[in-house]
């Protein structure tokens, strides 16, 4: 008997080990160089402050995607119209403050906060860095490529396109003349869709248990910008869904392609540059920054 019982406290003991570790979390490392990304992160935020400060000089004088017709009347395409007659509001200040905040103050805060969240539910807050930088890497680069296209287009926004005609068109008549052709595509909405896949593609790749939430917050506030950017008159239907797809293509892509989770058989040792070391079953080992850090 005490033979047996010795056998199956073995065994109870093994099995309750192998539970616990298959619920332990295993935070995967991320490949990245600090030197490069931090290079390309800075380069794409000096470009963007760049461009909106020559704003006024780089836009077209007129804009080259106007929709109307040769006797000045609207030439819309019924679809843009119809969704922005269903979903403007009356007060469009209102819509326009609110978009602005969610997407460029709250949505990259939350997204930055909640993969936090999720590092520290794994006990991997020390990797946090690496994960702020490719999300903020993914989401600049997103806004530049945005920037690029809105000048190529020069797409009248809808508020303008629906003011009262003048000879001289209606540049000079609104708050910020510069800003009067630059519909295509939502800047707003694609900040907004880059941010929170990049926030959750990152998250994904690590391993965290918490990722689905950050998908899912980060989606939502996103979904939430492109309709208020609509009910602002700031933007057509086709604005958004294109930012949509932009974003959401290099907030995934630039993770996903640049920063997957490294393997076993790439791993470079301890302390060179690009490495992040993470928890084991042993204990945990401080992240390991080289190169610019």
């Amino acid at each position: 008997m005490p033979t047996i019982a010795l056998a199956l406290l073995t065994c109870s003991l093994v099995g309750s080990g192998s539970a616990e570790a298959q619920e332990t979390p295993r935070v995967r490392t991320l490949r990245y160089d600090t030197r490069i990304d931090l290079a390309v992160t800075s380069m794409a935020g000096l470009w963007l402050a760049t461009s909106e400060v020559l704003k006024a000089d780089l836009v077209p004088k007129k804009c080259r995607w106007c929709y109307r017709a040769t006797d000045g009347s609207s030439a819309l395409n019924p679809y843009d119209g119809w969704v922005r007659r269903q979903l403007i509001w009356k007060d469009t200040a209102t819509a326009d403050l609110s978009s602005s905040i969610l997407g460029f103050v709250l949505l990259p805060l939350g997204g930055l906060g909640m993969t936090a969240v999720a590092a520290q539910h794994d006990d991997a807050l020390h990797g946090y860095p690496v994960d702020a930088l490719v999300i903020v890497e993914a989401s600049l680069l997103a806004a530049n490529l945005n920037q690029l296209a809105k000048f190529a287009f020069a797409r009248e926004r809808p508020f303008v396109h629906f003011m009262p005609r003048v000879p001289e068109g209606v540049r000079g008549l609104t708050d910020s003349p510069s800003d009067d052709n630059l519909s295509f595509f939502s800047g707003h909405t694609n900040m907004a869709f880059a941010v929170a896949t990049s926030s959750g593609t990152t998250a994904t790749l690590r391993g965290y248990r918490l990722a689905p939430l950050v998908w899912a917050i980060g989606l939502t506030a996103a979904a939430a910008v492109g309709y208020l950017r609509i009910a602002a008159d700031k933007h057509y239907l086709s604005d958004v869904l294109t930012a949509v797809v932009v974003g959401s293509l290099v907030g995934i892509g630039v993770p996903v392609l640049f920063h997957s989770a490294r393997t076993s058989s790439d791993a470079a040792p301890p302390g060179a540059a690009g490495q992040a070391l993470v928890p084991t079953a042993a204990g945990h080992t401080p992240i390991g920054f080289g190169g610019a850090f």
